[in-house]
Parts: structure tokens; C-alpha cells; sequence
């Protein structure tokens, strides 16, 4: 994968696709290893070709102390800002990247303004993540009503997620967060964690939360994950007591937790399917949509993609992919060497 190395502070972008116009998250810390970037990269490509867009996937990052990491930033927007604002990249704060130090990108890049339209009290982008993991769900398992599910990773999306699935039937039975984990058989009320997230943050769990790791033992019907990537691995996977794991965030799981789901029955859901309706707000196939008709567009694109992929021969999550490789192979002469599992 290409990997362009800037020149004005210690920082890089891997592009999954030459040529392309890409998009993706930037991200910094003292160290940012290439090779998870280049995952994230890759999982936003198959995400895109999933959605049947001539897009690439990209992932940045920016290697800086806390005390640098300022003027850092500052200087790869500076540097990048030609790239953006020429159409051939798109880049979202992460972590240790706030949206205002990024706002000169955002100003110049071609997303469609209504992904930042109000919807239940989130922006159409963070809505979308959470609903469209849960349209996944649905879809995979035959449904959410009466199912108990369990939300790893909750984060700014959570409430979201949340209130999707409750909306479906579905009883919340766990969280987790940086925090810690909140466990509760009887269910947690998707209003009071979208209040508790509000006012806490990842401190809605509570002082005396136990360990976040908890969450993956615990006796569910579907697994919502996403924390970071590779947070399944193949010995939390052995652990597992649920019937489906979705993710919703980029790759959660590796190769190997894969085959352990594959052999234990467990519907390992693609994360470039779960994770890929928000692109449908930023480059939506109508440039005067407005939220309500890309919510349904989405809507049906996630199910539909889920439905024809979960009964193929080889599983739900390769029969995905041959599906995104065949439509990146309708513009470019092969698809990128390597499928979107975390390293």
C-alpha cells in the first residue's frame, strides 16, 4: 500500500488505491505504527466498493508528543490542504486529533454538508454508525426482537446504536467503555445512557465498574464490538457466548479470531458492511438528498448487501468480500492484495 510521508512534520497517509480519491480518519500519538493504518485503509476501501463507489480507502497519522502535537497538526493540515481541497482526499479527526485542529480540511473537502444535519440529537454521520451496525445485525440474525445484546466499545455512536436496536425489540444487557463495563440481565434503558453519555462520557458505567474485558464473557445473542482494532482475538473469540458478532468500528477482529467464530457457529458480520452507511451521507448518490431519504438509503443498501452475502458457501464475511472485489475489479485491473482483518 502507497504510503506518502510528509515533508513538514513527522507524519504519513497510506492510500490503498494510486490515483484514486481517497478518505479516512487521521490520527496521533507518539508513535502511529503504518501497519494499522494501513488496515483502517483497507477496510474503508472494501467499505466503498461494498457501497459500489469508485473510492479508496486512506489513514493518516501523525507521530507527536503531547507537548508537539499542536504545531504538528498544524503543519500537516497546512501541507495536505492542496490534496483536500483538489478533491483527492478526505480526511476525520481521531484519536488525539480534535475536529476544530482539522477544520481548514473539513472547510475544503467535497462531503455533502447534510451528514452534519440534526437527527434524534446526533449529526446524520454519528446516527448512521450506530444504525447502520444494527440494520446489520437485523439482518444477519433474522432480527433483534427479544434478542439481548451487548455494546463493546460504547462511544460517541453508542446512544445511537443504543436506541436503534431498542427500537427494534432488542434488550441492552451490557457496555462497555474505556471505563469499565456495566452488566445488567434486566436491561439498560437506552435514554438513560444516551443522558449518562452526555453528562459522563465513558465514566456512564460508574466509579466501581469492573474491568472492561468482562464484557466478552458475558451471555448475550449478539456481540456489538468495537473499542479498537483487533479488540477479538482468537483466545477472546474462544471465549465468546453469543450468536453474532457486528462490528461498529473498522476491523475488530483478526484472521484468526475469524476461523475460531467460524468454527464455533458464531455470524462474524463484515465490519466494511456494518460500518459503511455514513459514506452514503458523505457522498450521497443524490448531492440534494436530505437526512430522512439517505437514512433509507441506507437502510435498504446495508440489508440488502447483508442478505445476499450471509448464506454463500464459504461464510457471510468472504462471501462479502468477493462481492467488494468484484466491483473493484470493474475499474481497477485487480483488488489490493490483503482482506480488511486487523494485523
Amino acid at each position: 500500500m502507497p504510503i506518502q510521508k510528509l515533508t513538514s512534520t513527522n507524519a504519513f497517509v497510506a492510500i490503498d488505491i494510486e490515483g484514486a480519491p481517497a478518505a479516512g480518519i487521521v490520527r496521533s500519538a507518539p508513535k502511529i505504527l503504518q501497519g494499522g493504518a494501513s488496515d483502517l485503509a483497507r477496510s474503508l476501501t472494501y467499505a466503498f466498493a461494498t457501497l459500489e463507489m469508485q473510492r479508496s480507502g486512506a489513514s493518516a497519522g501523525i507521530n507527536a508528543t503531547p507537548e508537539d502535537r499542536d504545531a504538528a497538526i498544524a503543519a500537516f493540515v497546512e501541507e495536505l490542504t492542496p490534496d483536500v481541497a483538489e478533491g483527492k482526499l478526505s480526511l476525520s479527526a481521531a484519536k488525539g486529533v480534535t475536529a476544530d485542529s482539522l477544520a481548514a480540511l473539513s472547510d475544503a473537502d467535497d462531503r455533502n454538508a447534510v451528514a452534519s444535519a440534526d437527527v434524534d440529537g446526533d449529526t446524520l454521520d454519528v446516527h448512521l454508525t450506530g444504525l447502520g451496525a444494527v440494520v446489520a445485525a437485523e439482518a444477519a440474525t433474522g432480527g433483534l426482537d427479544g434478542k439481548r445484546i451487548l455494546i463493546e466499545g460504547f462511544a460517541e455512536h453508542g446512544p445511537a446504536l443504543a436506541a436503534a436496536a431498542a427500537a427494534r425489540g432488542a434488550t441492552i444487557v451490557g457496555i462497555s467503555t474505556t471505563a469499565g463495563v456495566q452488566l445488567n440481565a434486566d436491561g439498560l434503558d437506552s435514554s438513560a445512557l444516551r443522558e449518562g453519555w452526555a453528562a459522563n462520557g465513558p465514566g456512564l458505567v460508574g466509579e466501581d465498574a469492573e474491568a472492561a474485558w468482562k464484557i466478552f464473557g458475558a451471555d448475550a445473542d449478539v456481540l456489538f464490538a468495537g473499542s479498537k482494532m483487533g479488540a477479538i482475538n482468537h483466545d477472546t473469540a474462544g471465549k465468546l457466548n453469543v450468536g453474532a458478532v457486528v462490528p461498529h468500528a473498522a476491523i475488530p477482529y483478526t484472521a484468526r479470531a475469524l476461523a475460531v467464530m467460524t468454527k464455533n457457529d458464531i455470524v462474524a458480520v463484515p465490519d466494511f458492511v456494518s460500518t459503511a452507511a455514513p459514506l452514503l451521507a458523505y457522498w450521497p448518490e443524490d448531492a440534494g438528498a436530505d437526512a430522512g431519504s439517505v437514512v433509507s438509503a441506507a437502510t435498504d443498501a446495508i440489508s440488502s448487501i447483508i442478505n445476499e452475502t450471509k448464506g454463500h458457501d464459504d461464510g457471510g464475511f468472504l462471501g462479502a468480500c468477493y462481492r467488494a472485489e468484484a466491483f473493484i475489479k470493474t475499474w481497477q485491473d485487480a483488488a489490493p492484495f490483503g482482506r480488511p482483518l486487523a494485523s
